[in-house]
């Protein structure tokens, strides 16, 4: 009797602990959560990815590849079969991603949405519902370096294609005409250079203040235009009042009027004369003023011409 109830707890501690191995498989596996299958369709390569990867939605772990395995109706295809949370809110504008995590390159599955269509991917017909893949960022970066590729290897052949012997020849007299017409500039500049030169020193301050003299001795000249215009306008209407008033003593009541018109006539001309005599000597004293006059003999600062 003794040796049948030591069997009979030894099989029931071989039971129980069978029975708690079981429940901490099941606790580790994950299987708690209810699941739903998809199928992530793609022409990719998919290097990396093994089954057991995570998928994560948005960056949310929420399942893992249980399947991989080629498309029977069409080779091209990759069919990776994928367990998520069934209440994971997957529409019609999901797509997958083929990413990789961290160093180790551990490849992963990660679910977008792209919101182009907001209807539940439910299952049709038991078959589960498909999900297409895009390029990665690799896939990306492949496509473009294979396209930068080739429109280098164009440009190259592009560039030989133009450096042909006669194309070399014309490029190299080119040159040399660049060359030439850039020596020849130099004189050119040399000579804009001492025009500049000449315009600073015109434009100095010396110069700028005798054109606002100048500016400022046109007023009188003007006025003085004014005033002969005003005392000839004068002059004729005494002529015309002279011609034309018959009283008086005649020829002899007519004597002081031209006596007084021949004096405003006198002073007129002296005036006028004087202003185009000023005029006509020095011309460039209306911007620069009116030259000095040169000391005569005896007069401080003469010297005499060596000449004669």
């Amino acid at each position: 009797m003794e040796n049948k109830s030591h069997a009979f707890a030894a099989g029931l501690f071989v039971l129980l602990l069978g029975a708690a191995l079981l429940s901490a498989l099941y606790w580790l596996n994950g299987d708690r959560e209810a699941t739903r299958d998809y199928i992530v369709v793609t022409k990719q390569n998919i290097g990396g990815l093994n089954p057991q990867a995570q998928v994560r939605y948005r960056g949310i772990r929420v399942g893992k590849v249980s399947d991989i395995r080629l498309d029977p109706q069409d080779r091209s295809n990759i069919l990776v079969t994928i367990a998520v949370r069934a209440d994971l809110p997957l529409s019609r504008g999901t797509v997958a991603k083929l990413s990789y995590q961290g160093v180790t390159g551990l490849a992963h599955i990660l679910l977008l949405e792209t919101g182009n269509g907001d209807d539940p991917l439910l299952p049709e017909g038991g078959v589960p519902p498909r999900i297409a893949m895009i390029p990665s960022l690799i896939d990306e970066l492949g496509e473009t370096g294979t396209a930068t590729l080739v429109q280098a290897q164009q440009l190259m052949a592009s560039a030989n294609a133009m450096l042909t012997p006669d194309n070399a020849r014309r490029l190299a007299a080119t040159l040399a005409n660049l060359e030439a017409a850039s020596a020849g500039l130099k004189p050119v500049l040399g000579h804009l250079d001492t025009t500049l030169v000449q315009v600073n020193k015109l434009l100095d301050d010396r110069n700028v203040g005798r054109l606002s003299q100048a500016a400022a001795d046109v007023g009188p000249l003007l006025g003085d235009a004014r005033l002969l215009l005003t005392r000839m306008q004068a002059t004729s209407e005494r002529i015309d009042l002279a011609v034309g008033d018959a009283a008086g003593g005649g020829a002899a009541a007519l004597v002081p009027r031209l006596n007084d018109m021949a004096a405003d006539f006198s002073q007129t001309s002296h005036q006028l004369s004087r202003l185009l005599r000023i005029l006509e000597e020095s011309p460039q004293g209306l911007v620069f003023g009116v030259p000095a006059v040169p000391p005569g003999p005896g007069e401080a600062g003469f010297a005499p011409d060596k000449e004669k």
